[in-house]
């Protein structure tokens, strides 16, 4: 897949920075927080927009909303540890499996099964970075083991995975539909010049 360029990639960016600031934090109510997209944000980004400083920007602004929802918000800081410098690496492991599967990402359902297998791998390992640095270095543990951070990582894994997963599918599946509207277009296009 060709990277956007001009409008679509500023409209591609403005989507997932909106996305992001949308679910980050519980700023609407619980009645209408959706799910986190941050770990599924980070995976289309570098599907889609690639650029490193892109990358660095998507990262400045998760700090950000984390800021504001902390000071502003009244959530809890217990996430904030030294375990949180590990947040980008976590984040650069889904970014970067997107960007390297990108130029297989098509239209059809093989590019785009694989595209799903990218992201499912990535946000396995991308959990168990963030997870795993929050377990064993936050400090919020007394006696760190690894009986109970498997047991942990087992209880939180699996939805976070899923909760990604879900913006994942959702956004593959509104790119096979606007790649067949794109391919129908243009075999209209070529049918009337015939």
């Amino acid at each position: 897949m060709k990277m956007p360029t001009g409008p679509r990639f500023a409209a591609l960016a403005l989507l997932l920075v909106l996305m992001m600031a949308a679910t980050r934090f519980k700023h609407f109510g619980d009645m209408l927080h959706l799910p986190d997209a941050s770990m599924a944000v980070f995976f289309l980004g570098g599907a889609y927009l690639r650029r490193h400083w892109m990358f660095a920007l998507m990262v400045v602004l998760a700090v950000v909303l984390d800021w504001v929802s902390i000071s502003y918000a009244g959530v809890s800081d217990f996430c904030v540890t030294a375990a949180y410098a590990f947040l980008p690496l976590a984040y650069a492991v889904l970014w970067y499996a997107g960007r390297w599967y990108a130029p297989k990402l098509h239209g059809q359902f093989r590019p785009l099964a694989g595209a799903f297998g990218a992201a499912l791998v990535a946000s396995v390992v991308s959990f168990a970075v963030s997870n795993g640095s929050f377990y064993w270095l936050g400090g919020r543990y007394p006696d760190p083991n690894v009986a109970q951070y498997l047991a942990r990582l087992w209880q939180w894994g699996p939805l976070f995975v899923r909760t990604t997963m879900g913006y994942v599918a959702a956004a593959l599946i509104v790119h096979a539909v606007c790649a067949r509207l794109a391919a129908h277009s243009v075999s209209q296009h070529h049918h009337q010049e015939a």
